[in-house]
């Protein structure tokens, strides 16, 4: 039986320049933020930008969970309303035949206990991402990632497009030559699939109540399934995932089932680095709850509005029991907030939290 590591405040353990490694990741946004800003005449997210489906749905956690599985939100067989959002990386409005990273994030709406900050929110938030690791996954990594991304704003579609092929050609052969990729290469390597048949993670640790876990989404009724690995096709346009979406919750539920990976070893599943993959052989994914997708119409103009412009999705929208952990994360901590901050004041809306599911609009 598997020996889970206990969560303890000294598991952190922060790095001597962090605070000024932060200001310098939260400045290098900034300035993205007010490139794009310039470029559309609208504030845009630092990252996620371009949403591609705003669902109301419900997450159902599992009667009769193990004591290790069975703690903060998920501590007693309940059903919450959620939000979902599918979106794309960048933190601009790229076409959706440009092959980057793809997006889920989960609002869980109605969660009582103590908060990870004093925000006064009965939200806990999951951000995923189809990629099991974050390549920058330190804060030193992460401040020469935002350096990259600072020129993202001046290219175009086809350059990054030309960029992710030769990220792909390059990655498969360093694969076959058994070397490591760096991470810039792996950041750009992104294939260009099916959004809905994608398993999404949070790459980065938090806290599982009284235990420490990563947390993965993944296909679970079998129409979502199908569309794992299916290519995304070229003609279909430059809002090809958003189309795809639409047309599949016209007339389809979906399920996806929510697992809990508990860390067993601190030498090989770090906190303080999300670069490094906490192998499956050490620790399973274990499913503690189901999510359940109801058809709708997925993109209103009214729901893209409420998505894009109103609501924010950060990790510290959280339980105490769900702290996130590491130093991506505490730099998160600042970095929203001010992202977040900028997109509302630069568009003249207030920041709102939602309490029920009624506030999504249909």
């Amino acid at each position: 039986m598997s020996t889970y590591v206990r969560y303890r405040p000294d598991l952190e353990q922060p790095f001597p320049d962090e605070e000024e490694l932060t200001r310098q990741v939260v400045a290098a946004m900034q300035h993205a933020n007010e490139q794009v800003a310039a470029k559309h005449r609208h504030g845009l997210r630092d990252a996620h930008a371009k949403s591609h489906g705003i669902l109301a749905g419900e997450l159902r956690v599992h009667p009769g969970l193990p004591e290790h599985l069975g703690q903060g939100l998920f501590a007693e067989a309940r059903s919450y309303p959620v939000i979902v959002r599918f979106s794309t990386a960048p933190g601009d409005l790229r076409s959706d035949q440009v092959p980057v990273q793809r997006g889920f994030a989960i609002k869980v709406l109605g969660v009582p206990g103590a908060r990870a900050i004093d925000d006064g929110f009965s939200t806990q938030d999951f951000l995923l991402v189809n990629h099991p690791t974050l390549p920058f996954g330190t804060i030193a990594a992460y401040a020469d990632l935002q350096k990259i991304l600072e020129k993202q704003p001046g290219q175009s579609d086809s350059q990054l497009q030309l960029a992710g092929l030769a990220a792909r050609t390059a990655a498969r052969v360093l694969h076959r030559a058994g070397r490591p990729i760096p991470p810039s290469v792996e950041t750009l390597a992104a294939a260009n699939n099916h959004i809905l048949g994608e398993t999404f993670h949070s790459m980065a640790a938090l806290r599982y109540g009284d235990y420490v876990a990563k947390i993965s989404a993944a296909p679970l009724s079998p129409n979502v399934r199908a569309l794992t690995g299916t290519p995304v096709e070229k003609k279909a346009g430059e809002s090809a995932l958003r189309d795809l979406v639409v047309g599949f919750f016209a007339d389809n539920d979906a399920e996806y089932e929510l697992r809990a990976q508990l860390c067993t070893d601190l030498d090989t599943m770090p906190v303080e680095d999300a670069s490094v993959r906490w192998p499956d052989d050490l620790s399973p994914h274990q499913v503690v709850a189901t999510l359940h997708l109801p058809a709708q119409d997925a993109y209103s103009d009214a729901r893209r509005r409420y998505a894009d412009d109103v609501l924010s999705f950060n990790p510290w929208h959280a339980l105490q029991a769900h702290r996130p952990l590491g130093s991506i994360m505490r730099s998160r901590r600042r970095a929203y907030a001010q992202s977040s901050g900028f997109r509302h004041g630069y568009n003249g809306i207030e920041q709102h939290e939602p309490a029920t599911i009624a506030e999504l609009p249909a």
